[in-house]
């Protein structure tokens, strides 16, 4: 029996890019609903925030994605600790785009990290998801999968490629009862973000307002909230899909949230 409010008790969890603030938020979602996990990320000092924050319930592999031989030593490390992977989440991505003027070495290297790494790492934990009778993969996608954005074609493109291989893995996974789908997040309280305006959240969500419905960005706990949920017995009946966790942006369509009719008459 599982304690009550805790949906992921005795399950054990790997997650990619956990040292991210979108990683603390899935982490901390994860845990609150009773997983252990495992932050497999390059990033120590960002791993031990989290890390730190739950004790006993999360720990820190460094992990390049993008080494095979990584991927390996961190479901070793992963089954030494806990004794099983339950769940997977391909959360870890590049952002380098340099749009049409992209280089050959920076395709391939965001396509390494966004795509190969996740499709790879889903291979490596196969096995040891299918051994407990199945369980649950969620990669991450983007809303800059389904629209164009101006000067950015490498994120936008490894995205789209994630949201199908999502579909593929569905597919091919189902016979092992392992779940998979994914998460596309509309803009999300990050590092840039915090950056770029000083740690001015209100700014942020002054921006965000006009191409989100709930007029501000998300959380990262919200989109941590809807990954624990798909990685849950909740979600048994749910593979293949895309879930958007954007704030209403890609139901908001060209006219944002403002009535274009009327400009017609100004």
């Amino acid at each position: 029996m599982k304690p009550p409010g805790q949906p992921l008790n005795g399950r054990t969890a790997i997650v990619t890019g956990g040292s991210t603030k979108i990683g603390h938020g899935v982490v901390t979602e994860l845990c609150a609903a009773g997983a252990n996990v495992v932050v497999a990320d390059i990033d120590e000092i960002g791993a031990k925030e989290i890390v730190d924050a739950h004790p006993g319930h999360a720990a820190f592999v460094r992990t390049d994605i993008t080494d095979d031989a990584a991927i390996a030593e961190c479901v070793t490390a992963t089954l030494d600790r806990y004794g099983s992977i339950d769940i997977l989440v391909n959360l870890a991505c590049s952002y380098v785009d340099d749009g049409q003027s992209s280089t050959r070495a920076q395709w391939h290297a965001a396509l390494d990290v966004n795509l190969i790494s996740a499709a790879l790492f889903a291979e490596a934990v196969r096995p040891h998801l299918a051994a407990r009778g199945g369980g649950a993969i969620v990669n991450f996608g983007s809303i800059s999968a389904k629209a164009a954005q101006t000067g950015r074609w490498l994120y936008p493109a490894s995205k789209a490629a994630t949201v199908q291989l999502t579909r593929s893995m569905a597919m091919d996974y189902a016979p092992y009862r392992i779940r998979v789908n994914s998460v596309s997040p509309g803009w999300t309280w990050s590092k840039i973000m915090d950056e770029l305006t000083g740690s001015d959240r209100a700014k942020t969500d002054d921006v965000a307002k006009d191409f989100h419905l709930l007029g501000r960005v998300g959380d990262p706990q919200e989109v941590g909230a809807v990954v624990s949920f798909l990685c849950s017995d909740a979600s048994s009946f749910v593979t293949g899909a895309d879930w958007a966790v954007d704030g209403g942006y890609s139901a908001m369509g060209p006219e944002q949230a403002v009535p274009a009719i009327p400009k017609l008459a100004e």
